[in-house]
């Protein structure tokens, strides 16, 4: 609010946002991951999308883990780390669509880094959780007064990266990715990612994946972002036309089996968008979808099927400005602070979106130098004839289409407030390839009536007890006569506001 206030657009708040929370959330996100952002400007048929995610370096290859006798990639290895895109990212969108410079828009994170910040309750179990591997590195000094991890309330500093953000303030990209951040980065990793890699800009304008369903338009970032599983799943569930009461168990089912329909062949069809076996615009093909909703059964969780051989932590933001402009940004660090592993004495950590990769050789997500992995992240945005009318996005690693579908569906299908979707019961699934069973948990929100139904169609349903925090959260715009913007109650670091 500050940066809309002093005549920044929607682009130069979601920057600043983006920065504080690397600042205050390292356990989300921060200049050592990657970016996505589709932006809309009043009066375009479509959004203009960022894939600002980085490439895996010149020196990393799938043949060194295969030596070792790995079959998968390691969660928490240096290969896991590819060139952090943020930082490029955030130059290209404010190049194109800022009104604010830089240094401007950087100022507030760099202030809160500098000067202080109260520490949240996630932050402080996050450095507790990973205190072993974190504590002793230069980067993570800050994060450890007199080597203890803070307690939540406790009032930390960040001066280190505070040096870091006002270089990059004062002298552009090129200070990260060429001066000490991007030496640090690549010593870092044993110059499996070298200095010319970092020369390389890892930021690209690309063209959005859409499809018509609830009368609007829904858009998203196309792979290497699984996005398109929201998508898809949402047509497949509007096909199906289940009644629009939430709590009725058809409702609910038709959510559970329109995502499994689309996402068991998942694995085998995102990657690097250089090397798919399907066209991206195939992937949500109306003849293609309605093939899945034709494996879906209404009174019986299905069994999808093995797909044919293929060839070959998190922070969402959005933000809606006077001028109608409106940018879903989701920026991350995967699994919490990322690799654990920090940039030298710059104060920030290294991203391990690597780990999205596979050793399967030909497969068009093995690792490789040079390509992008498989990516969770998923940003939406939905208008109609030209008109924005919803923002929506999570944090949720691999589930996030499964959080998605299911406010997509009570938004625009079941015609719910904004507030109510996001405090209805959530689900959410780990399995879901091929061959699997519908296997489910479930806030315990939802009702003993629900469940039973759902456990009779032949799901196996787990109730949670309280709400989940790691289920978002999720942000929500709605633009319309009156915007209404509402956050998820399961986060305390999650907040809306409408001036």
């Amino acid at each position: 609010m500050e940066i809309l206030g002093r005549g920044g657009s929607a682009i130069d708040a979601a920057i600043a946002v983006d920065a504080v929370l690397g600042v205050v959330a390292p356990e989300t996100c921060g200049i050592g991951g990657d970016l996505f952002a589709l932006v809309h400007r009043p009066g375009d048929l479509r959004p203009t999308v960022l894939n600002a995610s980085g490439r895996a370096g010149s020196n990393a290859h799938a043949d060194e883990l295969r030596r070792a006798g790995a079959t998968t990639i390691p969660d928490f290895h240096p290969l896991t780390v590819t060139i952090p895109g943020c930082v490029d990212g955030w130059a290209e969108l404010s190049s194109r669509f800022g009104r604010l410079s830089l240094t401007d828009v950087l100022a507030p994170a760099i202030r809160h880094a500098a000067e202080g910040f109260p520490v949240s309750r996630e932050l402080a179990a996050s450095l507790v959780s990973r205190r072993n591997e974190l504590l002793g590195q230069a980067s993570a000094s800050a994060l450890y007064p007199h080597d203890n991890p803070p307690d939540a309330g406790d009032r930390i500093r960040r001066p280190d990266l505070a040096a870091t953000l006002a270089d990059l303030a004062r002298h552009g990209p090129a200070a990260f990715y060429e001066g000490a951040p991007g030496q640090a980065i690549s010593e870092a990793v044993g110059g499996r990612i070298d200095r010319a890699d970092l020369a390389e800009p890892q930021a690209e304008w690309v063209a959005p994946v859409g499809i018509d369903l609830f009368g609007l338009t829904g858009w998203t970032a196309p792979p290497n972002s699984q996005g398109y599983l929201t998508l898809a799943a949402a047509y497949v569930f509007q096909t199906l036309s289940p009644p629009r009461d939430v709590e009725h168990a058809d409702f609910v089912h038709a959510q559970i089996e329109a995502y499994r329909s689309v996402a068991f062949e998942r694995d085998d069809l995102v990657g690097d968008f250089r090397f798919l076996p399907l066209p991206i615009d195939e992937l949500l093909s109306p003849a293609r979808l309605t093939a899945r909703t034709e494996m879906v059964s209404m009174s019986r969780a299905g069994q999808f099927p093995v797909p044919a051989p293929a060839p070959g932590g998190t922070a969402f933001m959005c933000v809606l400005d006077d001028s109608g402009m409106g940018v879903s940004l989701i920026q991350s660090n995967y699994m919490g602070i990322g690799s654990g592993i920090g940039a030298g004495s710059c104060g920030f950590f290294l991203h391990n979106r690597g780990a999205g990769f596979n050793l399967v050789p030909g497969h068009c997500n093995e690792l490789a130098p040079g390509r992008r992995p498989f990516h969770t992240l998923s940003p939406s945005l939905w208008t109609q004839d030209g008109r924005l009318e919803l923002l929506l996005g999570t944090r949720g690693g691999g589930v996030q289409p499964q959080l998605l579908v299911q406010m997509a569906t009570r938004l625009l299908w079941a015609g719910q407030p904004a507030v109510q979707a996001q405090d209805g019961a959530r689900w959410t699934m780990e399995e879901f390839g091929p061959s699997t069973t519908s296997i489910i948990d479930i806030e315990g929100a939802a009702g003993p009536g629900l469940v039973t139904d759902l456990e009779r169609r032949g799901h196996r349903v787990t109730v949670i007890k309280d709400r989940q925090p790691g289920w978002g959260p999720v942000a929500v715009i709605r633009v319309g006569p009156e915007v209404i913007a509402a956050a998820d109650p399961r986060v305390d670091t999650a907040s809306a506001e409408v001036s």
